[in-house]
């Protein structure tokens, strides 16, 4: 007999995501399992530097806040909760979920999942010395904890789909072999981690909705079926959306092509299919799975060095001289120069604006280099010092800081085998998690034949009128996933955002590697830019380090489309 579909709910998207969550989606309605995702490579430069000024730190400290108020609502509702928030220490957090169980007078069965922190063996690794290096473990020793009766477990960096794979396994018995229904899994597991972005959150089209109806969006929920495929929705009259529309775009969020690599299996996201299911439904189905690759990714996070920035405000005409004369005095009093420095504007002349702030540009310094002291209190006094000595109107948007140290995320790969993974089940047993015994290198797939489009007359229009657009970004690289409303609209889409056109259109990648994905399936591309934001989140110098927006400006770009599909 199939058992029924497995109700999973998600009630974080980040570290700092809204504290209530979790108490809306347990009142909210019926669920199984109720997941958290807490982590990024940046939350994990945080909660090792937390960890290593105290060890007994390193986990997602607001977890535990929100667990204080409903740890009593889940377990009278039967709802078990699998979250990430352990970090750089999930035993850590572990124990402390049991003590406030304890405390609370909650009868909890708590374990937790370890074998992810690499760092005693980044040396042998050839890590160099970094502050983490954590592998991203997969979902069976989630499973293992479940199948042991924990009602709270406690991960570190699993994938983020681990969190939703590793219950399915536990409910539905899919061993390693059944790729397709991890596959499944794995998909709408990507759907749910980020939260609101599923339910109208950050949505392209959000202008097509109600303002009342986006102002509080609900958390997104999933019914997990035998076969891996599952209905996204979310509990009956909570804010937001669903439609093909949110689902597609959190679908297209940080994906690096067709192919969606985790350490159980490969989902093919070219295979995907999204079919309206009634009001707030959307059916995720037809998805594929493949042999995971030999190797697991690792998250390394290092000291790059020490940075600082300084604002300048530069009101009415003569932008460009005004611009001109602080660059050139600033610079002159910077001794030592910094090892970068980058200057950016935002906003644009509008002398004759009705308010001062819309006559004002932003002049915007930023410095890094590996000494503190180089962008610490000189670079903050060079500003400083020019108050009474540079361009009319001078003052800053706020008084600079003495500099703050920030980290360098770097991906690496080791095998599988070398990974170890551990669950560790209330009784305190430990048990091992096999590695997959089959694998299987990832390969390009081949190219999709270009979908002819008829010739007719163009006109001069911005992408967006044809195209909806999520961004994000995986390191210093940065994804835009871009999606049509229609079949004519799709194939033009595809034959017309070449790599080149990507690079005409973004002229900030005018000399960085584009790739072009297409995924016909869901009238989509898949636009991935290397390099776009440096280094990373934590080190980018760009004015949107995490490529959130790189989208929308994309949107904007004006190209020659089709007068048929306007």
């Amino acid at each position: 007999m199939t058992p029924p579909a497995l109700r999973v709910g998600n009630a974080s998207g980040f570290y700092g995501d809204r504290r209530a969550a979790v108490r809306e989606m347990l009142e909210g309605g019926p669920l199984d399992v109720l997941t958290g995702d807490y982590l990024a490579e940046l939350t994990m430069l945080i909660l090792g530097r937390d960890r290593a000024r105290d060890a007994s730190r390193g986990y997602a400290r607001t977890f535990l806040a929100q667990l204080e108020e409903c740890l009593g609502l889940a377990r009278d509702r039967g709802v078990r909760l699998v979250v990430n928030a352990g970090g750089t220490n999930p035993a850590g957090l572990a124990d402390a979920v049991r003590a406030l169980a304890d405390r609370l007078g909650v009868p909890t069965a708590v374990a937790h999942v370890e074998g992810d922190d690499l760092l005693p063996r980044a040396a042998e690794l050839g890590f160099g010395e970094p502050i983490t290096a954590n592998a991203y473990l997969g979902a069976f020793g989630i499973a293992e904890c479940l199948r042991a009766g924990a009602d709270v477990v406690v991960t570190g960096r699993v994938t983020d789909a681990s969190l939703v794979v590793g219950p399915g396994i536990a409910h539905f018995g899919w061993g390693r072999e059944d790729h397709d229904a991890i596959a499944g899994a794995m998909a709408c597991g990507h759907v749910l981690e980020c939260g609101t972005q599923a339910t109208g959150g950050n949505l392209s089209a959000f202008d097509e909705h109600p303002l009342e109806q986006l102002l509080h969006p609900g958390f997104p929920l999933a019914e997990l079926r035998a076969d891996g495929s599952s209905v996204i929705t979310k509990h009956p009259g909570t804010g937001g959306v669903v439609d093909v529309d949110t689902v597609t775009a959190q679908l297209l969020y940080e994906i690096t092509g067709a192919r969606y690599a985790g350490p159980d299996a490969v989902a093919r996201f070219d295979t995907v299919r999204l079919t309206p299911d009634g009001p707030d439904r959307v059916l995720l189905d037809g998805v594929r799975g493949e042999a995971p690759p030999p190797d697991v990714k690792v998250c390394l996070n290092a000291l790059g060095g020490h940075r600082n920035e300084v604002t300048f405000v530069l009101t009415g005409d003569r932008i460009e001289a005004k611009a001109a004369l602080a660059r050139a005095q600033f610079e002159a009093a910077l001794d030592p120069r910094p090892a970068e420095l980058v200057w950016s504007t935002v906003g644009v002349q509008r002398p004759d604006a009705d308010t001062e702030a819309g006559a004002s540009v932003l002049l915007r310094a930023q410095a890094t280099d590996p000494v503190a002291e180089v962008v610490g209190r000189a670079f903050s006094g060079a500003a400083v010092e020019m108050a009474l000595a540079s361009y009319p109107g001078f003052h800053l948007t706020a008084p600079p800081g003495s500099g703050s140290a920030y980290g360098v995320y770097a991906p690496a790969y080791v095998p599988q085998t070398a990974v170890p993974h551990v669950a560790v089940l209330p009784d305190g047993s430990r048990v091992d998690i096999p590695p997959p015994a089959v694998t299987a290198p990832l390969a390009d797939l081949p190219a999709v034949p270009a979908t002819s489009v008829e010739p007719g007359p163009t006109r001069r229009a911005p992408l967006g009128a044809v195209a909806r657009a999520r961004s994000g970004d995986k390191g210093g690289t940065a994804n835009v996933g871009l999606w049509a409303r229609t079949d004519e609209g799709a194939a033009w889409l595809a034959a017309a955002l070449t790599p080149d056109v990507v690079r005409e259109l973004l002229p900030e990648a005018a000399d960085l590697p584009v790739t072009v994905h297409p995924l016909p399936n869901l009238r989509a591309v898949d636009v991935v830019v290397e390099g776009l934001l440096g280094q990373g989140v934590a080190a980018s110098t760009r004015f949107d380090p995490q490529g959130k927006a790189v989208g929308e400006w994309l949107r904007g770009r004006e190209m020659d489309i089709p007068e048929a599909l306007l």
